[in-house]
């Protein structure tokens, strides 16, 4: 089981059609499962993994 990391949570809203016809809606946020180097399984964003491998790349 991979440890959940981020703190993001899905943003709600409205879907609009021509008629103003409003349903509510919600974009999840992309939470993707990675395993470290150190063979701990995280589940966390796309931005903070793309941020994690800019800092290990240094």
């Amino acid at each position: 089981m991979a440890t959940k990391i981020t703190t993001k949570k899905p943003l709600f809203g409205n879907n609009r059609s021509h008629a103003l016809n409003a349903t509510r809606r919600q974009q999840k946020p992309n939470l993707q499962t990675v395993t470290l180097e150190n063979g701990i399984k995280v589940r966390l964003s796309a931005r903070e993994l793309r941020t994690i491998n800019k800092i290990s790349d240094k």
